[in-house]
């Protein structure tokens, strides 16, 4: 009765706002056509894959798809690498994003608000090749940007690219220069959404703008950081192979601090066209990713049920 009921009551929920459940149609079928529909395909890692014979008639192998991450010992090494990597984008990136969405919701000249929001923005259009191309010119030891000015100012020059520790850094450095802008605008749209009446409240109140700011925009600001936070968390083993390829390439002296699991199941399965090994790793990704988001969200759950997912 309670499932025939709460059919009912969808039902009369689709009727009376069927023009926004029209708007879902096309996220829907892209995720049941890209997402669901092709799930049993997941079945390719455990099997030795043969075209001719297709995924479920080729030879069942178990775990032996996996055995080259561990064969190795590199599994915790890339799997680190690839979680410390993506938890500082993830945590920094949002926190920029927030300050600078604050800063430019509160500046009252819109020609240069709109300036700011482009100039932000435009590195996010910018390709990752030129990104590269850009890290190549300021750091490289013969005529980069930063050794021409270290030996015009009688400084010994750096060796960027056999100094590994350096390029964590200029990593996070680049990922938030170019991802910064487009997270921004979320940000902003959800500021937008806050009623003036409450800000009009607080200043009737006598509360400071840097008030306002700590009161009203930060905690309205919090379920949509934790939504977003989630949402990152399912892809924390999905590392941005554009980027670290572009920036390091093949260089293996820098291996040991930058590569991901993305970069080494590359150059492990570059020209072997191994589908099965590249499923496999594809697998274990998305499984680590469910079961973190699985956690992250019960600890949502019991300290504010409010921003839990589900």
């Amino acid at each position: 009765m309670k499932v025939k009921r709460g059919f009912q009551d969808f039902l009369k929920e689709v009727k009376k706002n069927w023009v926004l459940f029209l708007m879902l149609v096309p996220a829907i079928t892209y995720f049941i056509v890209f997402s669901y529909v092709t799930m049993p395909g997941a079945y390719v890692a455990f099997v030795n894959y043969n075209p001719n014979k297709g995924i479920f008639g080729s030879e069942f192998v178990g775990f032996k798809n996996f055995a080259f991450l561990i064969r190795n010992g590199d599994l915790v090494r890339i799997t680190k690498n690839t979680l410390l990597y993506n938890g500082v984008f993830l945590l920094l990136s949002h926190m920029i994003q927030i300050v600078l969405a604050i800063m430019l919701s509160e500046i009252m000249n819109k020609i240069f608000k709109k300036i700011s929001q482009s100039v932000i923005l435009l590195p996010h259009f910018i390709s990752y090749v030129v990104v590269g191309v850009f890290a190549y010119n300021f750091f490289n030891f013969d005529n980069g940007f930063i050794n021409s000015l270290l030996v015009s100012l009688g400084m010994e020059r750096i060796s960027f690219y056999s100094t590994p520790g350096v390029w964590k850094y200029i990593i996070v450095f680049f990922y938030i220069w170019k991802t910064t802008g487009y997270g921004m605008i979320v940000y902003m749209a959800a500021i937008t959404g806050i009623s003036s009446e409450i800000y009009e409240a607080c200043y009737i109140d006598g509360a400071s703008r840097f008030q306002r700011i700590r009161y009203v925009t930060l905690p309205l600001l919090k379920p949509t950081f934790i939504l977003l936070v989630l949402f990152g968390l399912g892809g924390i083993l999905r590392g941005s192979f554009d980027l670290f390829y572009n920036l390091i390439g093949t260089n293996s002296l820098l291996y040991g601090q930058t590569d991901i699991i993305d970069t080494y199941v590359y150059r492990s399965l570059v020209g072997s066209f191994n589908f099965a090994s590249s499923a496999a790793v594809g697998l274990y990704q998305s499984v680590f990713g469910l079961i973190f988001v699985m956690i992250i969200n019960l600890i949502v759950r019991r300290v504010e049920p409010e921003s839990a997912l589900f």
